[in-house]
């Protein structure tokens, strides 16, 4: 609207008067001194006039008057506007069409994105008509890849991804050497593309060659649910109880209740539902379910659609999660014999993928040793070397004092959380925390709680009975849910029976997290952190048995059962191998090319830059391709190869490290080859992308309502072959408005003053 009413006034579109120059035609000197004669008579006339006349009328009359001759003298300058223009059909133009899926979304008026193209910009359209006969056109539809096209009728508008970018640099390259006056984007905005936007557009700001974006679709939907982010972890052990947060936006549904379920290659495995808030608002939902079976299983998220939605592809996501069945070896040490020895052994005995090896001091330099998995096990107590301690994925300490250990023995513990990646657990006693001596040790800085220098030279020994509550935290961490539910777990929590603490820990470090405290006395009963590469706990409790054997729990309550399996589990969950193998993402596209990572390390996890690393990858076919994996030289014990993946299915990857012949370790892990639904998520026009790239190479944005300016604007804008031109400016119907205005004025002025 704003366009229309300037060119009414001034003659053409703002564009012109962007682009061009101001000039006059006629001898200024001329039109000057006539300008200035009338100018000098106007104001002696009106300097004798008298009557009844006050001065200050006859000085707006002089105004007046010297403002029509003003404008007369500006149209007698004979005005003009220079600026340079394309000569037609001596210049090429490359029109750039985005062919991914997200153009078959059907977000105005229920019309298809691409139907824009279709009406107009095929043979016959108007828009490309209008562009026919100024340029010569060179057509590229891009997605994942860009190619070049001889007709709009190879789109397909099937492609998994938009590489925007790549775009631009395709059509550029391929551009350069013939007269370009510009490049045109038809497209909705997305760019899915890993790399930055930024360095496309710089060979194209250098060679001055202007972008013009048409953005189709929406800004905005009206009516849209979208499985924004799901978080799962990339491997489990079998049987894991999960805890995944699933986070939902949304537009139009205000209020409504929803259903988000998910499901394990078909079968719903976890159920929950969430009433939606404002507009945009994400709302965090907590699924809870089993991984169950073992291998790589394809878990789908997905939300339930509504009536009305304009996209529901999004209202789904899939996560790619390798369920393990292997057992995670655990060192549990106790300095005495006590009862929560017999009650942890026996909640695990039945858990296959936990081997929870139990060393028991029953004398001084004697030794209990139970479920080791050889009979030179911890033959001579605690391990004293790395290598050693290090075969285990976990280690926990009850009651033992940091005296029995030798200084190196305590570093030791230490680096087997902070460099092996370990889980370290410490359980209470008066021989643990600071009543044990750990205060200013390696231990003390690993573990999550703050110890009392004091607390082993106590007069008084302090006993204090409590119920246990869960934190904030706690309520919804996967490692304390004891119930079914989050709320039932909570109020579980809150029925067990009280146990002894004896060791006075209230604070906990700035970057731990309390899940576990007293009802009443405020201290810790579970903490943890991360530190370095592993993990650490403090669960100051003494006889956690009694969540087992007290009167008031049933003979068939499982919950101190669960409250240890689970425990341990995510004690050792994430803990690495001597050889890991990583793949940055789950799912690629087919024909992409695949990047796998590994890490090596020897027997104290010290890494190794000269092993000889093989990666072999098992195709959904049962074909092989094995790759020498070489050392990145970026980082210790990190190697690197690649492979393309050409056809969709599972992939297997697994890595083998040696030295010389023998094995160091081996790692695997899955890939799952499939077209990208990406394109669906965060659909909407992105109006700021599409101004950026305009702006930044001197183009401008466009939408269907807009685009019939499209190829005059690249005639002024545009570069390539071009002639100079002038444009009148003195018949400006503004000009001419403006006149009669002042003369209506003067006249009206007179009439008003009765001087007329």
């Amino acid at each position: 609207m704003f366009e229309a009413i300037f060119e009414f006034l001034f003659k053409y579109r703002p564009l012109v008067f962007e682009q061009g120059d101001f000039a006059i035609r006629a001898p200024w000197a001329i039109a000057l001194a006539a300008a200035v004669a009338a100018g000098a008579l106007t104001l002696r006339t009106y300097g004798r006039v008298r009557g009844n006349s006050r001065p200050l009328d006859r000085g707006v009359l002089a105004a007046i008057r010297l403002g029509a001759i003003a404008v007369v003298a500006f149209c007698l300058l004979q005005p003009v506007v220079v600026l340079s223009s394309v000569v037609p059909q001596q210049n090429f133009l490359g029109v750039l069409v985005d062919d991914s899926r997200s153009m078959q979304i059907a977000d105005r008026d229920e019309t298809e994105r691409l139907r824009f193209v279709e009406d107009r910009l095929r043979a016959g359209g108007d828009l490309r008509t209008a562009l026919e006969e100024r340029f010569a056109l060179r057509f590229f539809g891009f997605s994942t890849e860009t190619d070049r096209l001889g007709d709009l009728d190879e789109l397909t508008y099937r492609g998994t991804r938009t590489q925007l970018g790549q775009a631009l640099e395709r059509a550029h390259e391929e551009l350069t050497g013939v007269p370009l006056s510009g490049l045109v984007v038809v497209t909705d905005g997305a760019d899915n593309a890993d790399g930055g936007l930024g360095e496309s557009l710089l060979p194209i700001q250098a060679a001055g060659i202007p972008v013009f974006t048409v953005g189709l679709g929406r800004e905005t939907f009206d009516r849209d649910i979208q499985l924004s982010r799901v978080e799962t972890p990339r491997r489990v052990l079998r049987g894991a109880a999960l805890v995944v947060d699933a986070v939902v936006t949304h537009r139009g549904y205000r209020g409504e209740t929803v259903t988000v379920q998910v499901e394990d290659e078909g079968r719903i495995v976890g159920t929950e539902e969430v009433e939606l808030g404002g507009a945009g608002e994400p709302r965090t939902v907590r699924l809870r379910f089993t991984a169950a079976e073992e291998g790589p299983r394809l878990f789908t998220f997905r939300v339930s659609p509504r009536p009305g939605e304009m996209v529901t592809q999004n209202n789904v996501r899939d996560a790619l999660i390798l369920v393990e069945n292997h057992s995670e070896k655990v060192l549990y040490f106790e300095g005495e014999p006590r009862f929560e020895v017999k009650f942890l052994r026996r909640a695990v005995a039945d858990d296959e993928n936990l081997h929870v090896s139990i060393l028991q001091r029953t004398a001084e330099n004697k030794f209990m040793r139970l479920d080791v998995e050889d009979a030179d096990d911890l033959v001579g107590g605690f391990p004293t070397t790395r290598a050693e301690l290090y075969r285990y994925s976990g280690l926990v300490l009850g009651s033992i004092e940091a005296n029995y250990f030798t200084p190196d023995q305590l570093r030791m513990i230490a680096d087997f959380v902070n460099d092996r990646g370990g889980g370290l657990m410490m359980l209470g006693s008066q021989r643990s925390f600071a009543e044990g001596g750990y205060a200013g040790t390696p231990v003390a800085d690993v573990l999550p709680v703050v110890l009392d220098e004091r607390g082993a030279d106590g007069e008084e020994d302090f006993f204090v009975e409590v119920a246990v509550e869960t934190t904030r935290a706690g309520a919804t961490h996967a490692a304390t849910q004891i119930a079914e539910t989050e709320e039932l777990s909570v109020d579980r929590w809150s029925e067990l029976p009280p146990i002894t603490i004896v060791n006075p820990i209230t604070e906990v470090k700035p970057a731990a997290t309390a899940l576990l405290t007293s009802a009443a006395d405020d201290l810790v009963v579970l903490a943890f952190q991360r530190y370095g590469a592993g993990k650490s706990l403090a669960f100051p409790v003494q006889d956690s048995w009694m969540w087992q054997m007290h009167a008031d729990i049933a003979v068939d309550d499982m919950t101190h059962e669960t409250f240890w399996r689970r425990m341990l589990r995510w004690l050792v969950d994430g803990v690495p191998d001597q050889v890991t193998v990583e793949l940055p993402a789950d799912q690629v596209e087919p024909g992409e090319s695949v990047t796998i990572l590994a890490t090596v390390g020897d027997a104290n996890f010290e890494e190794i830059n000269n092993s000889a690393v093989i990666a072999s990858v098992t195709h959904p076919d049962g074909d092989f391709t094995d790759r020498r994996m070489e050392w990145t030289a970026e980082a210790d014990g990190e190697y690197r190869a690649t492979f393309i993946a050409p056809t969709e299915g599972f992939y297997e990857v697994r890595v083998e490290a040696l030295s010389g012949d023998e094995l160091i370790g081996e790692d695997v892990t899955y890939l799952q080859v499939a077209p990208s639904d990406a394109e669906y998520y965060d659909s909407t026009m992105r109006t700021a992308l599409l101004d950026r790239i305009a702006e930044e190479t001197g183009g401008r944005r466009y939408t269907p309502e807009t685009v019939d300016s499209l190829a005059d604007d690249v005639q002024f804008v545009g570069g390539g072959v071009t002639v100079v031109e002038e444009r009148d400016l003195w018949d400006m119907p503004a000009l001419l408005l403006l006149l009669g205005t002042l003369v209506l004025g003067e006249w009206g002025y007179r009439r008003f003053r009765g001087l007329a």
